[in-house]
């Protein structure tokens, strides 16, 4: 029991000595400060003073779950499927889970790699290369706990790499959150135009019903003589025209279904007349506030910043590089000649060899690796900023769409009712012989024309909606967890 007590005790040093070393490093890496952001304080038309941005900022509305703005019960379970089978969700998904292992490999530097050790060694010596002069056969069995090549961290470059793939990691996530919201909004969008269509085709379809009507009427009247075979070829042309735009948009409905397939993942069967309801859909209000919360909701622009700060980081390390590196290497257990002298009386043995490297000549090498690291960092400030004034637009661009498509769909709405009694009066003149059948077909030509603009307009304010939720960053990325940290101990 005495035999092992020197090797428990070098043991317990030698754990005891590794917390120091790890407490000892500092990084070199530069102080990070998030970029000013290149966009105006407020949205286009938006607050003037401090105090109107004060309450504009109070005023954003909060981060607000997906299933409590899209509330229709068949978008969300299109929604669901799109968030289970999307190819590219997936792909961002396994991303992730690379990135979390690629920092685990990376975190485990830090540390020394300690293992249980055993070995036999058996040789033999000629007689005419020992003093003997006799042929030689010799053993030695060795067992202990041995630390393989560790880097004593006192510049932080292995903390700085570590770093860098933390915040890679963290990217890698708030890029699955942002592909996420996009497809959420991709799905939502063809479902609005799939609605659009629907209602259009129902426009459509009333007219070639009722123009097929007044076709079978003038047929009559011109085998009766009371009217010309050029009003019946004026009817005619009318009915192929209301043909030929339900046939385009059945192909633009098959070719927005087989999109929505594309989004969802699986096959989508939905008749003709079904998305028709999406049209009614009433989405919550949304506040903006002001561009500052886009840096804090919009997961693009987090996963920006957390590239920036990886780069960053691996500045540290660059700059590390130029100092002198310190390994250990060493064992401590017991050796002998014979295995069962293993764990005898003066039996234990240790080795201990630690390494300095000092970086004299390299050819430019670390020169032109921290001056690398730095342009990545220029790269990656550059590509922030970008990310923001994308989102600054997206936003801006949404806030528009909102205010103006109220206005048309305003407009819209009366000259539908201007179109519907001008045919009204156009048909009531002609029956009276007050006026030409021309006025009659150009009255029901303006008025399909404008019903048809009507729905489109509907859809567009809609849609505009759901793009000004995915501009303001959805649920935002305040649930997006953090790398589970890797284990320190284990293999």
């Amino acid at each position: 029991m005495t035999t092992t007590r020197p090797l428990l005790t070098r043991t317990r040093l030698l754990l005891a000595v590794l917390p120091l070393c790890l407490t000892a490093c500092q990084s070199l890496a530069p102080h990070y400060q998030r970029p000013a952001a290149p966009v105006a304080a407020v949205y286009p038309d938006g607050p003037v003073n401090e105090a109107a941005h004060q309450v504009a900022n109070e005023a954003a509305s909060p981060p607000l779950p997906w299933r409590d703005y899209f509330t229709d019960p068949p978008l969300q379970a299109l929604i669901t499927q799109a968030l289970e089978n999307s190819r590219d969700l997936r792909t961002a998904a396994l991303r992730v889970q690379e990135a979390q292992a690629l920092y685990g490999i990376g975190h485990a530097d830090l540390f020394p790699t300690i293992g249980a050790q055993a070995g036999l060694d058996r040789s033999r010596t000629p007689a005419d290369l020992n003093l003997t002069r006799r042929p030689l056969v010799g053993s030695a069995y060795q067992a202990g706990l041995g630390l393989s090549s560790w880097e004593i961290d006192l510049w932080g470059r292995l903390r700085s790499l570590d770093d860098a793939a933390l915040e890679s990691a963290r990217a890698s996530q708030a890029t699955r959150s942002a592909v996420a919201l996009s497809l959420m909004a991709q799905v939502a969008d063809a479902w609005l135009e799939l609605a659009e269509l629907d209602e259009r085709l129902e426009i459509a379809n009333q007219t070639i019903a009722s123009r097929q009507e007044s076709f079978r009427i003038f047929s009559r009247r011109v085998e009766v003589g009371a009217t010309s075979r050029l009003n019946l070829t004026q009817i005619e042309t009318l009915l192929t025209q209301a043909q030929a735009l339900g046939a385009q948009l059945q192909q633009q409905r098959a070719q927005r279904l087989n999109a929505l397939t594309l989004l969802v993942g699986s096959p989508v069967v939905l008749p003709v007349g079904q998305a028709r309801a999406g049209l009614d859909a009433v989405f919550a209000p949304l506040q903006p506030g002001l561009p500052a919360l886009l840096l804090t909701r919009r997961p693009d622009v987090a996963a920006a910043e957390h590239r920036l700060m990886a780069a960053n980081a691996n500045i540290g390390a660059a700059r590390a590089a130029f100092f002198p590196s310190i390994s250990l290497t060493g064992n401590v257990g017991t050796a002998s000649a014979e295995l069962s002298g293993l764990f005898r009386d003066g039996s234990h043995a240790w080795t201990f060899s630690p390494s300095i490297t000092l970086p004299i000549f390299t050819a430019g090498r670390l020169r032109n690796n921290l001056a690398l690291s730095e342009v990545r960092r220029d790269l990656a400030v550059a590509a922030y900023e970008k990310t923001v004034q994308t989102a600054f637009r997206e936003v801006a661009d949404a806030l528009a769409a909102r205010q103006w498509l109220t206005q048309q769909l305003e407009i819209a709405q009366s000259a539908v009712r201007v179109q519907r009694e001008r045919a009204r009066l156009s048909a009531l003149r002609y029956d009276n012989g007050a006026a030409p059948f021309l006025d009659v077909l150009d009255a029901q030509r303006d008025l399909l024309s404008a019903q048809q603009q009507l729905v489109q307009i509907r859809r567009a304010l809609l849609s505009s909606s759901v793009a000004l939720y995915a501009a303001l960053g959805g649920e935002g990325v305040a649930a997006v967890p953090s790398p589970p940290s890797p284990s320190r101990s284990g293999s």
